[in-house]
C-alpha cells in the first residue's frame, strides 16, 4: 500500500507542478469544500504538493515508516492489515483538516496542499508501536521516538497558534494525534503493547 500511495502521489504532484489549474481543482479550500460541497478536496489535496522539497520530504517519511506500519499491521491484524493501513492514512488526512475546515470555512483565500497530515499519522503510529526506537532528526540526529513525538506536538501547537508562516501546523498536530490514537481504537491489546514497551525502558 505504501508504494502504491507514493507512486500515485508522485505522479499527480509532478503533473500539478506545471498545471496551476490542476492544483486549483485539487487543493484543500475550506470555503469551496463547505459552500460548494466539494468534499473530495479533503482527500485530493494530499496528492498535490507545493514543490519538490515538500513532495520528497513527505514521501521519504512515508516510505520509511509506512513500510514498518504495514508489517506491524500484517502481524497484528492479519487479512485486515491493508484496510486498516488505508484507514490510518486517509483517516489522518481527513482528521488533520477538521480544524481548518471549521475555522476557514468562510475564507475563500485559504488553500492547503500536501500529505503532511496523513504522513504525520503514519509517523506517530510507528512511534506508538516502537516508542524508544530512534528517529533521525534532519537525517543525522538520533532522538527516541517518544521524545520526538512530544517535541513535535508542542512545536506544532505553538506554531499553529502563532500562524506566522504558510505551513499548516494544525494539520501536522491533528494528523499526529490521530496516528497515535488510531492503534488503540483498533485494539486494546495495542494499548497494552505501548505501555509495556514504554515502561520497559523507563
Amino acid at each position: 500500500m505504501t508504494l502504491i500511495i507514493i507512486a500515485i502521489t508522485c505522479l499527480v504532484s509532478i503533473m500539478a507542478f506545471s498545471r496551476p489549474d490542476l492544483v486549483d481543482k485539487l487543493q484543500f479550500n475550506a470555503s469551496k469544500t463547505v459552500h460548494k460541497n466539494e468534499y473530495y478536496r479533503l482527500i485530493s489535496h494530499g496528492f498535490v504538493h507545493a514543490n519538490w522539497e515538500h513532495l520528497l520530504v513527505n514521501m521519504i517519511v512515508l516510505y520509511s515508516f509506512g513500510s514498518a506500519i504495514e508489517m506491524i499491521f500484517d502481524v497484528r491484524h492479519g487479512r485486515m492489515a491493508n484496510a486498516y493501513f488505508l484507514i490510518l492514512y486517509f483517516g489522518g488526512m481527513l482528521f488533520s483538516n477538521l480544524y481548518a475546515l471549521i475555522k476557514q470555512r468562510n475564507n475563500y483565500y485559504y488553500n492547503a496542499v500536501g500529505a503532511s497530515g496523513a504522513v504525520s499519522a503514519i509517523l506517530f503510529a510507528a512511534i506508538f508501536f516502537a516508542p524508544w526506537s530512534k528517529i533521525y532528526f534532519f537525517g543525522i540526529i538520533p532522538i527516541p521516538g517518544i521524545v520526538f513525538a512530544i517535541v513535535y506536538l508542542i512545536y506544532s501547537y505553538y506554531m499553529s497558534r502563532k500562524q506566522n508562516d504558510n505551513i499548516a501546523h494544525d494539520a501536522h498536530f491533528l494528523g499526529a494525534l490521530f496516528g497515535f490514537i488510531y492503534p488503540i481504537l483498533l485494539s486494546q491489546d495495542n494499548y497494552q503493547l505501548f505501555i509495556d514497551k514504554l515502561f520497559r525502558i523507563i
